[in-house]
């Protein structure tokens, strides 16, 4: 057990290394590739009115003429120790764990990114606990009551939920409930959960249940056709044989078996979440991650999506290394070696 969790840790190491090798290629060394040359990076970081040499300068004093490994590896260093920037007019600092700095808003990545992450956690958290209970509990219910009006209706709208964009449903939402009824808050609104939890619960209840009408769709799909399979194992009817109460046959032998693919899926989409629900936070107005990246792109602020990618990359590989070691605890037939 221990050997397969630090193997499982050197793998998940390896990859966030690969991650940040791809990931800073993709917006410094590709864009040379293309013809892009140094000072057209550094001409992000001056003023429209600045002469070739001040660019040319800017481009020096940033390191954009140094090899690719090098600044590949100043870039890693600024992670654990920090870094300083000097574009000519002075030298920025940027604290430990610096993942970059934006000359565009003045400010390194990592403060702004802390800004935004607790509006984005209060979103994925609500969410995901809202369909991961909703999609497994009609999954197995449709199941066991395979063909009935639920089964048809449940996968029926479950089809729906997987075909309809989330900004769809989410502006039809908002017009129902927030401007129609008034039921709940228009878009905009957040209060952080120290301030007021329920108020924070109320702001977030439309976004917790359009994001999770997505995923509770494809969760209730795949719940469905795991515990028809496994239902049908003969491991479901010796235990049956052996006098079980039904309850148990379906939850501590037939679910636990059908919940592997579940939770794969599920440490991907909690970890793709965490970096930002893009649609959502749009949608809704929302100052999270996914917000904060849609305005690096518009701003072309090439630091800042860096830091979202990384960000968000992270948290997909621990997720997907928490799913791993729930294996053996989901799933009785894994053992770890």
């Amino acid at each position: 057990m221990l050997t397969y969790i630090i193997r499982r840790f050197i793998g998940a190491i390896a990859m966030l290394i690969i991650i940040s090798m791809v990931t800073f290629g993709i917006f410094f060394v590709v864009p040379q590739w293309a013809g892009s040359s140094p000072e057209a990076l550094a001409s992000r970081y001056v003023g429209r009115a600045a002469t070739e040499e001040t660019v040319a300068l800017v481009a020096e004093r940033l390191g954009f003429n140094d090899p690719v490994i090098v600044q590949y590896g100043r870039f890693v260093k600024g992670i654990f120790v920090g870094a300083e920037y000097d574009y000519g007019a002075g030298v920025e600092q940027c604290p430990a764990p610096c993942f970059g700095y934006s000359f565009i808003s003045g400010q390194p990545v990592w403060p702004d990114l802390l800004d935004r992450m607790p509006v984005t956690f209060s979103l994925a958290i609500g969410a995901a606990f809202l369909w991961v209970v909703g999609g497994v509990f009609v999954g197995v219910v449709s199941a066991l009551r395979r063909g009935t009006l639920f089964d048809r209706l449940s996968m029926g709208t479950a089809l729906a939920g997987v075909s309809l964009p989330i900004f769809f449903t989410g502006m039809v939402t908002l017009v129902v409930f927030s401007y129609g009824l008034g039921w709940t808050p228009p878009g905009g609104s957040w209060t952080d959960f120290t301030v007021n939890p329920g108020e924070w619960a109320y702001n977030l209840l439309l976004p917790w249940i359009t994001l999770a009408f997505l995923f509770a769709a494809t969760y209730a799909r795949l719940t469905r056709a795991g515990m028809l399979e496994t239902m049908g194992e003969d491991y479901i009817r010796t235990a049956r044989a052996k006098g079980l109460r039904e309850r148990d046959v379906v939850v501590k032998h037939g679910l636990r078996a059908a919940l592997t693919p579940i939770l794969t899926l599920f440490g991907i989409d909690f970890g793709l979440l965490i970096g930002g629900a893009v649609l959502t936070e749009t949608t809704y107005t929302l100052p999270g991650l996914g917000q904060f990246a849609i305005l690096a792109i518009r701003n072309q602020d090439l630091p800042q999506v860096m830091g979202v990618v990384l960000f968000a990359a992270c948290f997909v590989v621990i997720a997907s290394l928490v799913v791993d070691l729930l294996y053996a605890w989901v799933d009785p037939r894994v053992r770890l070696s």
